[in-house]
């Protein structure tokens, strides 16, 4: 249905002051702080999983060398979304000077939708990442975030063991846990934090113990470990499309993890129609968020 002049009537009448509600600010494109960003050309993208070899062994002397094998163990498809948003004006609006004041404001209306929209289907990687009723799997058969990854050398953890707020101890133990990460075939995976990933809820928290010099909350004269360490190099990043209130992630160095294909990039236009003489504004694009190595992110959904 189109915008028609009675649903603008007031800005027709003499004396209009101001017109408000489109022009509040936004949050930038939270989803880079997550995903690696890259162009596709395709209706779909495939990523295959494989599982490289295991460890060597001893040659006893005159004896053949052990052959190993190694193979694909899981795709990752990331099929692409169609996100469009449009609105239209009535041409009786637009002869009566409308044009100039609503193309303007709702325009900058209709981006800001779509903003929105991706920022939230980037969050929602991570808000239906755990266990729970009619959360995504991805190309293990899991999903994102859980202790029982299968490989071939048994279940793998991209969780903390014991669910848990964000505080020292749970971040320290994060450290711990992703520098153990081992491949398909059980070694050992070089992987270390890079960012930390919060909801708004835990912005207070995340600056005491990211930038404090010595331990937070304790009077003991220690210095703050995971500061000193450079453990989180690039530091904490607020999402505010994050659900849950004390859930918290961290994103990896491992590569191949979080992943956004961009299919066709936002694109605006207009058109008049014949048969009614409206104007309509359209904006399109074409992308999908996922992920292909679960070891690209850790989490835990809190206590």
């Amino acid at each position: 249905m189109a915008i028609s002049r009675q649903q603008l009537i007031k800005e027709l009448e003499p004396g209009l002051n101001a017109l408000f509600g489109l022009e509040y600010k936004q949050y930038a494109d939270e989803t880079k702080d997550i995903f690696t960003t890259e162009s596709s050309d395709r209706a779909f993208e495939e990523e295959v999983m494989l599982s490289g070899f295991g460890e060597a062994g001893v040659k006893p002397e005159g004896q053949g060398v052990s052959f190993d094998t190694a193979q694909e163990t899981y795709t990752a498809r990331y099929t692409m979304e169609t996100i469009a948003l449009a609105f239209s004006i009535t041409e009786e609006a637009i002869e009566d000077n409308l044009y100039d004041r609503l193309a303007s404001r709702y325009t900058k209306a209709l981006a800001r939708s779509m903003a929105s929209t991706k920022n939230t289907k980037g969050a929602n990687i991570l808000n239906n990442g755990f266990t729970g009723t009619g959360n995504p799997t991805y190309g293990d058969g899991q999903v994102l975030l859980i202790a029982s990854h299968p490989t071939l050398s048994g279940n793998q953890s991209n969780i903390l063991s014991t669910a848990s707020d964000l505080n020292e101890t749970s971040l320290e133990q994060c450290m711990i846990d992703i520098a153990n990460t081992k491949d398909e075939r059980g070694l050992k995976v070089a992987a270390k934090a890079k960012r930390l990933v919060i909801p708004t809820n835990l912005q207070f928290v995340a600056e005491r113990l990211m930038k404090s010099v010595g331990r937070v909350g304790t009077a003991d004269n220690d210095i703050n470990a995971l500061k000193h360490m450079g453990m989180i190099p690039e530091g904490y990043f607020v999402n505010h499309y994050l659900n849950d209130t004390d859930a918290f992630f961290l994103i990896t160095d491992v590569p191949n993890g979080m992943k956004h294909f961009d299919r066709a990039p936002l694109k605006t236009s207009m058109e008049g129609d014949f048969d009614t003489g409206n104007v309509r504004y359209k904006a399109r694009e074409r992308y999908v968020f996922g992920a292909s190595d679960w070891r690209g992110i850790f989490g835990t959904p809190g206590a």
